[in-house]
C-alpha cells in the first residue's frame, strides 16, 4: 500500500525482492485513495485515478505483481487496517504480508489501528544496502528483506520533473509517459 505519487522503480524492486525472498504467491500494489497522513498535513496529492493508472503502468507485464484498486473504489481516507480486514474477508485463510520500507516501518506506531494491522498481517520490512532495520513497534510477525539499493524517491522524481529533467530512468517509460501526458509535477 502507499501513495505512489509517482510509483517508481524502487517500489518495483522492493516488491520483487519481497516476492522472491519470501516465496510469495503474488504482490499487489494498493494505491491509497486519500493518504490521510499526507493530506492531513496539507500536502497536495495527485488524484487517485491517475496514481492508479501509473501503478498499473509500472507493474504491467511483471510476473507475480498486480494492482488492487479496492482503496480507491472505497474512497475516503485510507486506513490499512480496514483494507487488511476486507482482504481477510475476501480471501479467508490467506496469509497476508504488508511490505514497507525502513522509513515507513519507523512511523508504523503513528498509523490508525496499527495493532490491527500487526494482527492481520506479517510486516515485511525491506531495507536497501547497509540499512539496519528494526522491527516496527507493536509488530508480532516481522520478516526482513534486503534489496540492492535503488536511488530514487517519489519526492525526488516530482522535483526532477518540476526542474524539467527526464525521469524515465527512475520511473520507467510507461510511467514517465503518463506523468508527461497528465502534466504532473510541473
Amino acid at each position: 500500500g502507499g501513495t505512489f505519487d509517482p510509483p517508481h522503480l524502487g517500489h518495483l524492486a522492493a516488491a520483487r525482492a519481497a516476492l522472491d525472498a519470501l516465496g510469495l504467491d503474488r504482490v499487489d500494489f494498493l494505491p491509497a485513495h486519500d493518504p490521510w497522513q499526507k493530506t492531513g498535513q496539507g500536502r497536495s496529492v495527485t488524484p487517485a485515478g491517475i496514481r492508479l493508472e501509473m501503478v498499473r503502468a509500472l507493474v504491467a507485464g511483471s510476473r507475480g505483481l498486480g494492482v488492487d484498486d479496492r482503496e480507491i473504489r472505497r474512497g475516503g481516507p485510507t486506513y490499512t487496517a480496514d483494507t487488511l480486514a476486507e482482504v481477510t474477508r475476501d480471501a479467508p485463510g490467506a496469509e497476508l504480508f504488508l511490505i514497507m520500507g525502513v522509513d515507513t516501518a519507523r512511523g508504523f506506531p503513528t498509523w490508525q489501528r496499527h495493532d490491527d494491522v500487526a494482527r492481520l498481517s506479517t510486516l515485511v520490512v525491506v531495507s536497501r544496502g547497509n540499512e539496519r532495520p528494526s522491527a516496527p513497534a507493536g509488530a508480532a510477525r516481522v520478516e526482513f528483506v534486503s534489496m540492492e539499493p535503488v536511488d530514487v524517491s517519489s519526492s525526488e522524481v516530482r522535483a526532477a520533473v518540476a526542474a524539467g529533467e527526464n525521469v524515465t530512468g527512475s520511473v520507467g517509460p510507461a510511467v514517465a509517459g503518463l506523468v508527461a501526458s497528465h502534466g504532473l509535477y510541473r
